[in-house]
């Protein structure tokens, strides 16, 4: 599995082949698919185990006092993952698979709802700190959760370009001074 995660982050749902895949996991196309059924599968279980160890954990919205330092970790811990040289450059999630061919709807949809559901954690978060008085009263939850996940996506396109922490981490110094 960790084989077939680093080839889909590195190339993209559609920019792997099952040959790819078979060669690195070591197994043979009928062992794939009987274990997986599908590439698609197999996607959504590399997405499972990217959540799991490398993949941003949503929950730290909640446990950090203040939506400006939830802000500042994600986008620290964002810089360092996003060019960590462990690993492909970037976010899986954000760059792997923007454009699609129309069969592969399904797998693109999915990973639309997994950015979904993220961002409206953040906004959820940025809700309960204006209602906490953590932000202003007139501060907008959804535009500052859409802006920040759009400066999370700049940065991992930018970290797939070879920007480095250093430069990643100014990019996020920037946008937190947008917060209110």
């Amino acid at each position: 599995m960790r084989q077939a995660l680093e080839l889909f982050w590195e190339r993209g749902y559609e920019g792997t082949s099952i040959a790819e895949l078979v060669s690195a996991m070591g197994v043979t196309p009928p062992a794939l698919y009987a274990a997986f059924g599908s590439k698609e599968n197999l996607f959504r279980e590399v997405l499972e185990l990217y959540f799991s160890g490398v993949g941003f954990d949503p929950s730290i919205y909640f446990v950090l006092p203040t939506a400006r330092e939830v802000v500042e970790r994600f986008l620290r811990e964002a810089a360092a993952a996003y060019s960590s040289p462990a690993h492909a450059r970037g976010c899986m999630v954000a760059t792997g698979m923007l454009g699609y061919a129309p069969e592969h709807q399904g797998v693109a949809m999915h990973i639309t709802e997994l950015r979904r559901v993220a961002r409206e954690a953040l906004e959820a978060r940025f809700r309960a700190a204006r209602k906490a008085g953590d932000l202003p009263k007139d501060a907008d939850p959804a535009a500052l959760a859409g802006f920040y996940f759009s400066v999370l996506q700049g940065m991992s396109v930018q970290a797939r370009d070879g920007a480095s922490k250093n430069q990643l981490l100014r990019i996020g110094e920037v946008a937190l001074r947008a917060l209110p």
